[in-house]
């Protein structure tokens, strides 16, 4: 897939980003992973964003990474786009980036780099590396310490034609609208709050249609519902969700620092795709707020 043909992909429907699945002991679980992704794979999103934010890529290790990316394009053969995560310092983002393109990928996101703070051209310097790297497609994450300036986007856009997409998970209305305007339709444009659900439709109206959604992993049913009532300005439907729903989920998952994964893995176990444990740092929802998420699945028509 070109990097063109992955921006195409990218500028319309419904994308998520799968967990990823441990064992009782914390190792990856191929055959597990590979069931997610086949039940997955037919509800209909356009691309499926393997070892992202919510598949714990922050918790990979560089020897088991190769392994989750090709078991992802394995079982998505012909079925939908893979989109690898990689991030971290920029000679760990290359060995990720060029292992992923080795292993079929469609492209990568580029999460946000390491604990300290960098200056744009300092990210730029990353960002263009990781670019240089490899052929296929790389959309960069807004997000954390890793917040582009429009016209530092602008300038690697210029340089590295691979450069296809941005993702923004910071929630800066008037740095989103800035960055939209000076950059146009060069790239394609991605909601990537946590729950984004909560924010699509004000996001659409800023000219960025498309989110990614966790809840996807557990009520695939009425997270792609959730997008046609976007699509379509269905407010009725939409107020409908959020007020029985996503704001109870939102209040939930606020609870904890972390859950924005560990709520998602709970959501998985609780519908019959137990995914495993979270690894440390994070931590598992507690018994109490597991029996508050199963109760609100529960009202739902999946």
């Amino acid at each position: 897939m070109s990097p063109q043909h992955l921006k195409d992909v990218m500028s319309s429907g419904l994308l998520s980003f799968p967990l990823t699945d441990f064992d009782a002991e914390g190792n990856f679980n191929a055959k597990g992973y590979a069931a997610r992704l086949e039940w997955l794979a037919p509800y209909g999103a356009s691309a499926l964003f393997a070892a992202g934010g919510t598949g714990e890529f922050f918790s990979l290790s560089g020897s088991e990474y190769p392994g989750i990316i090709q078991t992802a394009v394995d079982t998505c053969r012909g079925k939908v786009p893979i989109i690898a995560g990689a991030g971290g310092p920029t000679r760990f983002a290359i060995e990720c980036a060029q292992a992923a393109e080795q292993a079929g990928a469609h492209g990568i996101l580029l999460l946000p780099h390491y604990l300290t703070e960098a200056s744009q051209e300092g990210l730029a310097a990353h960002v263009e590396a990781v670019c240089r790297s490899v052929d296929f497609g790389v959309i960069i994450y807004n997000r954390g310490i890793s917040r582009f300036a429009p016209e530092t986007v602008a300038r690697l856009a210029e340089r590295n034609p691979n450069l296809i997409g941005y993702k923004d998970g910071v929630g800066d209305i008037e740095a989103m609208n800035a960055m939209y305007l000076e950059l146009g339709d060069r790239l394609a444009y991605l909601g990537g709050l946590p729950t984004a659900e909560v924010y699509a439709a004000a996001y659409k109206a800023m000219g960025t249609p498309v989110y990614s959604s966790a809840v996807f992993n557990f009520i695939p049913k009425t997270a792609m519902r959730f997008y046609e009532a976007v699509k379509n300005d269905d407010m009725a439907t939409q107020h409908d969700l959020l007020k029985r729903f996503f704001m109870p989920y939102l209040k939930l998952r606020n609870q904890g620092q972390g859950y924005a994964v560990s709520i998602v893995k709970a959501g998985a176990k609780i519908v019959g795709h137990d995914a495993g444990p979270v690894r440390a740092p994070l931590s598992d929802l507690k018994p109490a707020e597991v029996e508050a998420l199963a109760r609100l699945i529960a009202e739902l028509d999946e």
